[in-house]
C-alpha cells in the first residue's frame, strides 16, 4: 500500500523556497515603490517650480523697474528673500519666503503659492542695471524614510522694461 503525502524534507524545501521568493518579491516591490515615489516627487517639484517662475517672471516683466525693491520680510528671514514691485496696471505685488512657504501678495490679497520652499532669493545681478532681476528658488519635498528630494531653479535674468 502506497501512502500519498509530503515528507518532512519536501515540506522544508517548499517553505524555504517560498520564503526566499517572498523576500525577493518584497524587496523588488519596495524598490519599485521608491522609484515611483522619487519620479512622482520630482515631477511635482518641476511643475511647481515652473509655475512659480512663470508667475514671478510675468509680474516682473509687467512691473515698473523704478518700483522694484528687494529685501526681506523681517529680521528672521534671509536677505534678498522678498521682492516688491508695482505693475504697469498699478497693482502692488510682493513675493516673499517665510519658513517653508512662498507667499504672493497682490494688492493686499495674500496667497501661499508653495509650501515646499527652502530657499528663495531675488537679486539685481549688476549694480549698474536696476532693470534686470535674477530669481532663484529651491524646492524640497519628503520622499521616504527621512529622505528628501530637492530641486533648484534659477532664472537667468528678467528684463523689466517698463519705467
Amino acid at each position: 500500500m502506497k501512502k500519498s503525502g509530503w515528507t518532512l524534507v519536501e515540506l522544508l524545501i517548499i517553505i524555504a523556497t517560498v520564503g526566499i521568493l517572498s523576500i525577493a518579491v518584497s524587496n523588488l516591490l519596495l524598490y519599485i515603490w521608491r522609484f515611483y515615489r522619487v519620479s512622482f516627487v520630482q515631477k511635482n517639484l518641476q511643475e511647481e517650480a515652473r509655475t512659480i517662475m512663470e508667475l514671478i517672471t510675468r509680474n516682473l516683466r509687467n512691473g515698473k523697474h523704478t518700483s522694484i525693491t528687494i529685501g526681506r520680510l523681517d529680521s528672521t528671514q534671509p536677505p534678498y528673500s522678498k521682492i516688491d514691485l508695482t505693475t504697469i496696471d498699478g497693482h502692488r505685488v510682493s513675493y516673499y519666503q517665510k519658513n517653508r512657504s512662498l507667499y504672493e501678495n497682490v494688492d493686499g490679497n495674500l496667497k501661499v503659492i508653495s509650501k515646499n520652499i527652502t530657499y528663495f532669493v531675488a537679486i539685481f545681478p549688476r549694480s549698474d542695471e536696476m532693470d534686470i532681476v535674477s530669481v532663484a528658488l529651491t524646492l524640497e519635498q519628503d520622499l521616504y524614510e527621512l529622505k528628501t528630494k530637492a530641486l533648484h531653479v534659477a532664472s537667468e535674468k528678467v528684463m523689466v522694461m517698463n519705467e
